[in-house]
């Protein structure tokens, strides 16, 4: 069936049996083909090959028994094990070793040169308590605010790890519950924007203004916010980590693996389950983000299965420094909300250009694609309350409370997304994409060789140079996606 519209250029193509979908298969270490996109400039990814970690701790054996780390969950052993790392630092580097065995801790600093092995049949049990976690200068959610420490922390260092095949269980339940009090409180009081703020809660791993890192084969659990954060950092690895934040409740804003205003980034070979964006891309939000003006780019996402959670890999809602040159293959989704989710909001500023994702399978996820440039807007746009004007309030409501002037400077721009080579079955909607206006839309969006069964078809709107080509649906309502207010469109399916 052909369309005529202007500005438009539709062509649908109505068959009654879908084909299977030809998805070629790379080794770890190839870079997949993007030669099908249609475009006046040759696609460099040269920059995937310098990725990720260049250097390793030595290593030296020190054991944080010796140093009086207690196999005893009533006993806390934050100093005893900070002091092996603190000697490991302080005579050249090396290994910090534990015994096999349950370790209650409060927050530990990894220095340079140290490796902190969490070996097999090796438990550490983070503290409950939020006095084991002393504050610090950091970013959260995409603004710089004094917040609690995480559970274990890098911080301005290089040449660090945490490894091992054992587990990190940070208990974060009490945080949880913590934050779902106040925010029935809060949302009665129009504060729902600022509640994630307030509710102080602990993170898993922090690895901040550092270079060099390497997080390896533990199993982290029941984080109290973000799992893993790498933030303002650079030549970083994450690898075969299994996360699961989804045990004993429904922890809030439980991300997986944050990237965030951090380049060449290397993440491969984990397994995320949890209660929001399995991988995400940040940048920083509104104003403070703005002024911050730090983007994440280079990063590689690669053989990796998200489970529930909000997406496979998230762009945004942080995009303020600007996200650019991700890569995502050979990667799996169960369950997941999105295996593609970008998203952004009308003060936040920025762009997502150059993200490429390709070799995917995705198993009963709520869309393929879901593209939103104004997104969640009860969090994403914080104004004071009138019982609260003129009265003190805490420095981090008046950073939030910052205007984005002028207000264009808040408009995001996404470009350049390729999405190619998807296997999808038991899905909800094929796709949700939308700009804003006539003046601020999605651009040249390309998805290429995608064979989806889902329930409904979904719809694209205000888009310019969006093309769909090899693209196979079986649609249950027996609906086609919905086309409206796009430029230069192409969209070669077929439909069952």
């Amino acid at each position: 069936m052909n369309l005529s519209l202007r500005h438009l250029n539709i062509c649908v193509v109505a068959l009654a049996v879908l084909t299977g979908c030809n998805t070629p298969k790379q080794s770890p270490g190839d870079i997949p083909s993007f030669d099908w996109i249609a475009s006046d400039q040759p696609i460099d990814l040269s920059w995937v090959q310098e990725v990720g970690a260049k250097t390793f701790p030595a290593s030296k054996a020190f054991s944080a028994n010796a140093f009086g780390a207690v196999n005893d969950t009533t006993v806390l052993s934050t100093d005893a094990i900070q002091a092996a790392i603190d000697s490991c630092h302080n005579t050249g580097g090396g290994i910090v070793t534990l015994q096999p065995g349950y370790y209650t801790t409060g927050a530990l600093f990894i220095k340079k040169g140290v490796n902190l092995e969490i070996g097999k049949g090796v438990t550490l049990y983070a503290s409950t308590d939020i006095n084991h976690y002393p504050e610090i200068p950091t970013r959260v959610a995409g603004i710089e605010m004094v917040w609690p420490s995480a559970v274990l922390n890098v911080l301005d260092t290089e040449n660090a790890a945490i490894s091992g095949e054992g587990t990190i269980d940070c208990r974060g339940k009490v945080f949880w519950d913590k934050y779902w009090d106040m925010r029935k409180e809060y949302v009665k009081e129009g504060l729902r924007w600022i509640v994630d703020y307030d509710a102080k809660r602990v993170r898993g791993i922090l690895v901040s203004n550092s270079s060099n890192v390497t997080l390896k084969d533990f199993t982290l659990m029941r984080t109290g916010f973000w799992g893993v954060q790498v933030l303002y950092s650079n030549h970083c690895t994450v690898n075969g980590l299994n996360i699961n934040n989804n045990i004993g409740g429904h922890g809030p804003s439980t991300d997986g693996i944050d990237i965030d205003s951090s380049s060449y980034i290397l993440i491969e070979n984990c397994d995320v389950d949890c209660n929001d964006d399995n991988i995400c891309i940040k940048a920083g939000r509104d104003a403070d983000g703005l002024r911050v003006n730090r983007p994440t780019e280079y990063v590689v996402v690669r053989n990796c299965i998200a489970r529930k959670g909000a997406g496979l890999i998230t762009c945004g809602s942080e995009t303020s420094g600007g996200i650019r040159n991700i890569l995502g293959y050979n990667l799996r989704a169960y369950g997941t909300s999105a295996a593609l989710r970008i998203k952004s909001a009308l003060n936040r500023g920025g762009f997502v250009e150059n993200v490429f994702m390709t070799d995917v399978v995705a198993d009963s996820v709520k869309y393929i694609l879901a593209a939103d440039l104004n997104w969640n807007p009860s969090y994403s746009y914080s104004t004071l309350p009138e019982q609260f004007q003129g009265k003190e309030i805490p420095e981090h409501w008046k950073v939030m409370l910052t205007p984005v002037e002028p207000k264009e400077k808040g408009y995001p721009i996404f470009k350049n997304v390729y999405l190619s080579n998807v296997k999808a079955t038991g899905g909800g909607q094929f796709i949700t994409a939308s700009g804003w206006n006539d003046s601020l839309r999605l651009e040249n969006f390309q998805l290429y060789n995608i064979d989806a069964e889902v329930q409904k078809a979904g719809q694209v709107d205000l888009t310019d140079s969006f093309i769909l080509k090899e693209i196979k649906l079986k649609i249950a309502d027996k609906n086609q996606i919905d086309f409206k207010n796009n430029n230069d469109l192409i969209a070669e399916i077929q439909y069952e």
